[in-house]
């Protein structure tokens, strides 16, 4: 294991929403034998809402608020040496001072999902407040990925088994 991930032994997984950061870092977490968090959930149980409740009622501005606190709990227990996957929303790279965190504190990991894997599998779904408007939704990836190209590694995360995707993860120069 490279020495900053034994130091802060968190792995940040980052990616457009629906590229499958919950369930390939489930399963990347139980191969580790480390702790998973999702993000979303996180701020979710804190808020006692829902996220789409949280942007509907509250706003974006807000939501983030609460994203940037959730993670930077997070990565406090992973400078105190708990070992965690942690799952990040689509957009919690995007603010700057998230970025330099988790990016010093960890390892940051890019499931880079095709864009016509993401929108077959967002299209379905009522509880993603800004992938109501495909349109939207396809300008908000390529607004996104140059951000998530900053990360430490990427890893394809094509439609298939979560654990193809783990052994991609665990097959990268960390381990």
């Amino acid at each position: 294991m490279i020495l900053k991930l034994k130091r802060t032994p968190g792995i940040y997984l980052v990616g457009f929403m629906g590229c499958g950061k919950s369930t390939v870092g489930r399963a990347l977490a139980d191969e580790l034998g480390w702790k998973f968090f999702d993000l979303d959930d996180e701020i979710e149980d804190g808020a006692g809402s829902s996220i789409s409740e949280i942007f509907d009622r509250q706003g974006e501005e807000i939501f983030r608020a609460l994203e940037a606190s959730a993670l930077a709990k997070r990565v406090r227990a992973v400078q105190a040496g708990h070992p965690q996957v942690i799952a990040l929303g689509g957009g919690a790279l995007m603010d700057d001072k998230n970025f330099e965190l988790v990016s010093n504190h960890g390892v940051v990991v890019w499931l880079d999902a095709p864009f016509d894997l993401i929108e077959k599998r967002v299209s379905a779904e009522s509880h993603r407040p800004l992938a109501r408007e495909p349109q939207k939704l396809r300008e908000l990836f390529d607004v996104r990925c140059p951000r998530y190209a900053q990360a430490h590694y990427r890893v394809e995360a094509p439609e298939e088994e979560a654990m193809a995707t783990v052994q991609r993860i665990l097959a990268l120069p960390l381990f």
